[in-house]
């Protein structure tokens, strides 16, 4: 059995995505990847992501960085609002890069395949997208000859719990390795582990025995997740799990391994959920940007739920692909400040948490070196005040544009101008 997690009010719970990353990367160009067996939807739902259409990005390239990664434009009403405020004729958004991996099969963990390949992709990813196939067809063939969404699920946590089993037999060694070097003292002696690191050890041979990954435990101390995010694990990774099910399942919002998939979820430290449908979101992309085409779809769809007896707000037919790219984005903790003048409006990406002089680095290292002050004006403040103008003026007037410095935490939604003066440093 995993360790025991002690019970969290409800306020605490909320915080559940910041726990999910605190393994990973300090940066703002973290990446989502696609895991999962072959033939289940992750080279076709990494397409639907890469080509979904935002009008407030028209002019936006929708590039393809390698042959197996791809740029999602972050779905964003409020980039949209200061877009068509604005007008400018730049408006870059932000995107989420995601990292279509190789098929996994059994054995991977041991070379099978393209194991270590497969391995090697997730580990240079920073969260990830855990795709099962929950739909039947006989044009589509299932790598183990049957549909079972549950033995799908195994499969893939063995070989990822796999991994880690191998990674975590390795660092015991390496750190009694780094303690002889620290104190040094000879190659022959057994010098005893540290309490912090010994604890964290402890707990992640637990989970992974379990078959229960890393990130799901929530009581590690700050000097426990110190120790694991040197390991190198797998399974430290945050995992949204997306359900690739036939059109007809998601009209009507479920299918008979719904149910289960839940069930499974949930005895495996739990996970957010999201059913979709392949089939679905390919019949609305490939009507491109006809929006008259895709609301007679919409409506079509409408209606045959209608005809299977299901009606109400929560039968609504729409596209699951902002949802996706926004999850993944909460996922690894990232949001968006935003500069909005005449010639360019662009959403900037950093992590939650993020300081004023490393949020103003991110536009050009120069700000952070030279920081002075940041001017922020809240974007609910902007919306509210501005009365159609493309300033600030009138939120100035309100006494709503504020002056911030180095210690101020950036917001989701901040809309900023950095203040800074560097200047070169004086010959000797």
């Amino acid at each position: 059995m995993p360790p025991k997690s002690k019970k969290k009010d409800a306020d605490v719970s909320d915080d559940k995505f910041m726990r999910a990353a605190r393994f990973g990367r300090v940066k703002n160009d973290l990446k989502m990847g696609f895991v999962g067996l072959p033939n289940v939807g992750k080279s076709t739902l990494t397409n639907l992501l890469a080509g979904a259409c935002h009008a407030e990005a028209a002019n936006y390239p929708f590039c393809t960085i390698d042959p197996n990664m791809v740029q999602a434009i972050v779905p964003d009403q409020k980039f949209k609002y200061l877009a068509s405020t604005f007008k400018p004729p730049s408006v870059v958004p932000a995107v989420l890069k995601i990292v279509d991996i190789a098929g996994l099969i059994k054995g991977a963990s041991e070379g099978a395949g393209l194991g270590n390949a497969f391995l090697s992709h997730i580990a240079a990813v920073d969260g990830i997208f855990h795709l099962v196939r929950a739909f039947e067809s006989d044009e589509i063939v299932h790598v183990d000859d049957s549909v079972d969404p549950i033995r799908d699920l195994e499969t893939i946590q063995s070989e990822l719990c796999l991994k880690d089993k191998d990674t975590l037999s390795k660092v015991v060694d390496r750190e009694k390795d780094r303690i002889r070097k620290e104190k040094q003292i000879a190659r022959s002696s057994d010098p005893p582990l540290g309490e912090t690191f010994q604890s964290a050890y402890d707990k992640c041979k637990e989970l992974i025995d379990s078959n229960t990954p890393v990130q799901t435990y929530e009581d590690f101390s700050m000097g426990e997740v110190d120790v694991i995010r040197e390991m190198g694990l797998i399974t430290t990774k945050p995992q949204i799990y997306v359900v690739n099910m036939s059109k007809k399942s998601f009209l009507r919002k479920g299918n008979k391994w719904l149910p289960k998939i839940q069930e499974w979820v949930n005895s495996h430290g739990g996970g957010q959920i999201i059913p979709m449908s392949c089939e679905f979101e390919q019949d609305l992309m490939d009507l491109g940007e006809d929006k008259e085409a895709q609301k007679a779809y919409i409506q079509e769809c409408e209606d045959e739920v209608k005809k299977m007896g299901f009606s109400g707000p929560g039968f609504a037919v729409k596209s699951v692909i902002p949802r996706i790219i926004r999850s993944g984005r909460t996922a690894l903790c990232l949001q968006s400040f935003y500069t909005a003048g005449p010639k360019e409006v662009r959403a900037w990406t950093i992590m939650k948490g993020t300081l004023a002089p490393q949020a103003a680095g991110v536009i050009h290292t120069d700000f952070e070196r030279g920081f002075i002050k940041v001017e922020v004006a809240n974007f609910d403040d902007f919306k509210a005040l501005h009365k159609g103008d493309a300033s600030m003026a009138k939120v100035k007037e309100a006494g709503k544009y504020r002056q911030e410095g180095k210690t101020y935490v950036m917001q989701e939604g901040d809309i900023v101008v950095f203040m800074h003066n560097v200047t070169a440093s004086k010959k000797k």
